[in-house]
């Protein structure tokens, strides 16, 4: 994340996460953000505003920005049992509809570094996900 002009926001990249993963990530609950795709590399040690989506919980909102996260590298589970041993820090539950393991199917951990919730959510871009939410504006004084 960068200073802008007036210093009085940040602004950097952002990941979609939706709720609730999102809420166990920023109160420390969750410290394993689980992917079908390694941590991009540009990514390692950089800070990235959490944008927080609805997905199918209820109630619904709109997406927004409610913290920043770090993450430091990523694992990947080749089995079932290695992602299942991993559960504690990933907290997906083994019949989880969208995120659980599957036989054939890529699954990575992404392992935070820190992570810090902001005092108060701030709207997310028009554009989210790490592919498009590059210029996510975060206020300076977040933690």
């Amino acid at each position: 994340m960068r200073t802008n002009k007036s210093k009085s926001t940040l602004v950097g990249p952002g990941i979609n996460i939706q709720y609730p993963w999102s809420q166990l990530l920023v109160s420390g609950e969750k410290t394993v953000e689980t992917r079908g795709y390694p941590l991009p590399a540009k990514y390692a040690g950089k800070p990235l505003a959490i944008i927080e989506t609805p997905g199918p919980c209820k109630p619904r909102f709109k997406a927004r920005i409610i913290g920043v996260i770090t993450f430091s590298h990523s694992i990947q589970y080749k089995t079932y049992a290695e992602w299942d041993a991993d559960r504690g820090r990933h907290r997906v539950p083994a019949n989880d509809p969208a995120f659980r393991f599957r036989a054939g199917k890529k699954k990575y951990g992404w392992v935070v570094k820190e992570v810090t919730k902001l005092k108060t959510p701030v709207m997310a871009p028009a554009k989210r996900g790490i592919v498009f939410a590059s210029a996510c504006s975060v206020p300076a004084n977040f933690s």
